[in-house]
């Protein structure tokens, strides 16, 4: 199968936010216990964090982080998270009916947040709380002292605020599912006033207003049209979500959702321009895609235990075991915010312990890389920068969800500063590899200087504990870099990274 491509130095999308790499976290299952958290385990440290799960963390290189929720967030009394540990109540969580402990609150998190070196986006309970809590949260976090919320914090041990800037405000508010659920005027009200408030408290809050919770809810797009004519100067992004699966064994289908969501994005991005407009507007507002993962492996079954069991503490829950399959997805999924960096300027990968996430770890035991933390990986690594239009001519197939899909799913992005292009190529086609031909304008000196590929595994392998490099990455062969053209052959079914030097001497 011939494919012919094109990429020229300046066809350029946008520069890419760093934060489109971040990822999230919820007091949900293992996430927190025993996944980032578990004192006595024998990597703990003497604050109780998971040192092996740590080192995994870090190496993904992720900027930001979301937290505490997610649906959890909806019934959450921050304040039970903070003070003497001996102290703080056990609660019901409502929306994973289990017990939670707080013993991780707000400042054990922001310890775990600096030892892994990532920015904490912190969520405030819009559901059955509102503004005034939303703005002792922000203040106990955010105000140096002086006040009861701040010096309340110093007498917990924490002279200096947090520099938060990233507030999400509420989650999922359009889902009925939702502690609180509003419908979209009442929310964007709310969310208005909110954002004003917390941006009283520090002008350089970011703040993140609910979209839809998927493209599927029957209020979308009106629920974004109608939230922001309400909130449309006070805040900065639009939260979109979606999960992903292949319940229907349908590979190609399954990868041709990465074009279902490039449409979701777009429409978005329509609905906040016409809003734009209506009101005359001058600021910009982006999308935070700050829920994306693939979610169905054992959905069905996990909604059966979690509405009928009693309450558990930290329960094994939504721990999927993803496959080669999955990993060919995330890549796919991947270049897509890669070629919408314009529109998404912040997306999390939801979760990253445990719960629906890319590491896995065993209470007491071992951690664990799953499939789909490679292709996270390398976009985190190497897709900052400036994305670059890859212009594709070859074969297209069908399905369900769209038509005229490319079988070589090609992003790129030009680090000027380190004088490199990264492509990142999926090749979905089941049983063909791809002769690729790729002309690179303005890239004349180009040379290979790395290429990683997936490929060869079974669609339905996976990693675990006994076997926790089962499917991982490796050198490729079979693909060079010559007069200014990049040529090879793709497996079928495959993932590659290839980094090009094109700027002779540089640093890589």
């Amino acid at each position: 199968m011939r494919v012919r491509a094109s990429l020229h130095r300046d066809f350029k999308i946008s520069h890419i936010d760093n934060r489109l790499y971040s990822a999230f976290i919820e007091h949900m299952g293992r996430a927190i216990y025993s996944g980032i958290y578990e004192p006595g385990h024998p990597q703990a440290d003497l604050n109780g964090f998971r040192k092996d799960v740590a080192e995994l963390v870090r190496d993904l290189n992720i900027p930001a982080i979301r937290y505490p929720g997610g649906n959890f967030v909806s019934a959450y009394r921050w304040e039970d998270g903070i003070g003497p540990k001996e102290q703080r109540p056990v609660r019901l969580d409502l929306a994973w009916r289990s017990k939670e402990t707080n013993q991780v609150g707000i400042n054990e998190f922001a310890q775990w947040a600096e030892m892994t070196d990532i920015e904490m986006m912190l969520a405030v309970n819009l559901g059955s709380r509102g503004l005034e809590d939303a703005r002792n949260f922000a203040e106990y976090v955010i105000h140096p002292g002086g006040t009861y919320w701040s010096d309340l914090r110093r007498s917990h041990g924490v002279e200096e605020p947090y520099n938060v800037k990233m507030w999400c405000l509420g989650n999922e508010m359009d889902g009925p599912w939702q502690i609180g659920h509003k419908k979209a005027k009442e929310y964007g009200r709310l969310a208005n006033e909110t954002a004003k408030a917390l941006k009283a408290l520090d002008g350089d809050i970011e703040a993140i207003v609910c979209g839809s919770s998927n493209d599927q809810m029957p209020t979308y797009p009106d629920w974004e049209r109608e939230v922001l004519e309400e909130c449309y100067e006070n805040v900065d992004y639009i939260s979109l979500h979606k999960y992903f699966g292949n319940s229907s064994a349908d590979t190609l289908n399954y990868c041709a959702k990465i074009e279902e969501t490039g449409r979701y994005i777009q429409a978005i991005g329509g609905v906040i321009d016409f809003v734009k407009a209506k009101k005359r507007a001058k600021n910009d507002i982006y999308i935070c895609f700050d829920e994306w993962n693939v979610w169905y492996h054992r959905r069905e079954e996990d909604a059966r235990r979690w509405h009928t069991w009693d309450w558990p503490e930290a329960p094994d829950l939504l721990e999927e075991d993803y496959n080669f399959e999955d990993a060919l997805f995330v890549a796919g999924l991947m270049n897509e915010f890669i070629r919408r960096s314009d529109r998404v300027r912040i997306a999390c990968i939801a979760q990253l312990v445990n719960v629906i996430a890319p590491i896995r770890a065993e209470k007491g035991g071992a951690a664990w890389r799953q499939t789909i933390y490679y292709p996270y990986q390398f976009a985190s690594l190497y897709g900052r920068g400036t994305a670059l239009q890859v212009a594709v001519d070859g074969p297209t197939y069908d399905c369900k969800v769209a038509d005229d899909v490319n079988y070589l799913d090609a992003a790129a992005v030009h680090d000027e500063q380190a004088g490199v292009v990264t492509l990142f190529l999926v090749n979905r086609h089941l049983e063909e590899a791809v002769d690729l031909d790729m002309l690179l304008t303005g890239f004349s000196t180009a040379r290979l200087i790395e290429h990683k590929v997936m490929a060869g595994f079974d669609l339905r392998d996976t990693n675990g504990a006994d076997r926790p490099n089962a499917v991982a990455p490796y050198d490729g062969t079979g693909v060079g870099v010559e007069n200014g053209r990049v040529r090879g052959s793709l497996a079928a079914l495959s993932y590659h990274v290839l980094r090009l030097d094109v700027n002779t001497g540089a640093r890589t």
